[in-house]
């Protein structure tokens, strides 16, 4: 039985499936220990790997079909990716992890460049921040839909990693060719690095630079409906905390971004909750509609749950996903094109 799982491990990859069930494999004298998002990381208690042969050790777990799931082993403080598994990515904090899709959890086709497809234009730009964002300059990257008509405007915080890890873009391009959604335009605004917590955590100065730097120049290079004429049509869109402050935008300027795109939204910081759950509880509700989406395997599921009830229960329309994956550009990726067409669909 050991020999076939070797074997199979050397064949097939690991995790091996089988049902709802992923079987991790080592071959080694000593098993390293196993993390990973099921384990909320280095935060939860690892799975332990048992000895099933001389020098062959291994851990199963029950995950859903459709998952989307990183990990990695853990020996002596040290992180050893899986050497059955070739598949690893960088996890933006200057990591590899291994990982793997449970046979319904494809990635999503419309985050590949596709032939025959009609393609938008990325331009790069950098912007003086004259003191309204960490550092002297910061990059803007533009997208213009291939289309002639003027369009609406979704800002995207983390600008750099939804055009590079999430492949915005070409998920904008695809839907557009598929005739799903209307043409939109982008302004991907880069974070400040060290300061991203800081922009983004309910920060007004970060507002007050979307509103004189960053919207004037999309205005100037982007082919873009008339905001005055059409307040709110234009939408904000991020991740963690890009996904609260996308909340945050919309709270404070819902005559410019009537729309919001939130992933994994941090609302609450450890035991702290943000400014945006007294926000939602003040006065009529703002004319906003709402998408959120989190991953079953993250510790901010709790608070986005909170959030959404939060939300309703003011009076605000909401469209609430969960999915079963973790914290992290593949999930937001793969589920992002649902909150594109539920807000912007045709």
């Amino acid at each position: 039985m050991a020999g076939d799982l070797l074997k199979r491990a050397q064949t097939e990859g690991t995790p091996l499936i089988d049902g709802d069930e992923a079987t991790f494999v080592w071959h080694g004298k000593k098993p390293p220990h196993l993390i990973g998002d099921f384990t909320n990381w280095e935060d939860g208690e690892p799975v332990r790997l048992v000895r099933v042969a001389q020098q062959m050790w291994a851990a199963k777990l029950n995950v859903p079909q459709d998952a989307y799931l990183e990990y990695i082993f853990m020996q002596d403080d040290a992180r050893l990716t899986d050497p059955f598994n070739p598949r690893t990515i960088p996890n933006g904090m200057g990591k590899i992890n291994n990982y793997f899709f449970m046979p319904e959890g494809l990635p999503t086709p419309l985050s590949r460049r596709e032939t025959g497809v009609a393609r938008g234009t990325v331009t790069t730009h950098r912007i003086d921040t004259d003191d309204r964002a960490a550092g002297r300059l910061r990059k803007v990257y533009l997208y213009q839909p291939p289309v002639h008509e003027p369009c609406p405007l979704i800002v995207v915080w983390d600008g750099q990693d939804y055009l590079r890890r999430a492949r915005l873009p070409y998920i904008i391009d695809n839907l557009i060719a598929q005739g799903r959604i209307q043409p939109l335009a982008l302004a991907m605004v880069a974070n400040g690095g060290q300061a991203r917590l800081l922009e983004y955590g309910c920060n007004d100065i970060t507002l007050t630079f979307l509103i004189e730097y960053v919207l004037p120049l999309a205005s100037q290079c982007l082919n873009l409906i008339d905001i005055t004429r059409s307040p709110g049509s234009f939408a904000v869109l991020g991740a963690s905390m890009g996904g609260l402050m996308a909340l945050y935008t919309g709270l404070r300027l819902p005559h410019i971004f009537g729309k919001v795109l939130s992933q994994s939204g941090a609302f609450s910081i450890e035991d702290y909750d943000t400014v945006v759950y007294d926000l939602i509880q003040m006065g009529e509700p703002k004319p906003l509609q709402i998408w959120m989406d989190v991953g079953k395997f993250e510790e901010l599921l709790e608070t986005n749950r909170r959030m959404s009830q939060a939300l309703q229960a003011a009076g605000y329309p909401v469209i609430y996903r969960e999915y079963n994956a973790g914290h992290n550009y593949p999930a937001w990726r793969d589920d992002l094109w649902r909150g594109i067409e539920a807000l912007f669909g045709i």
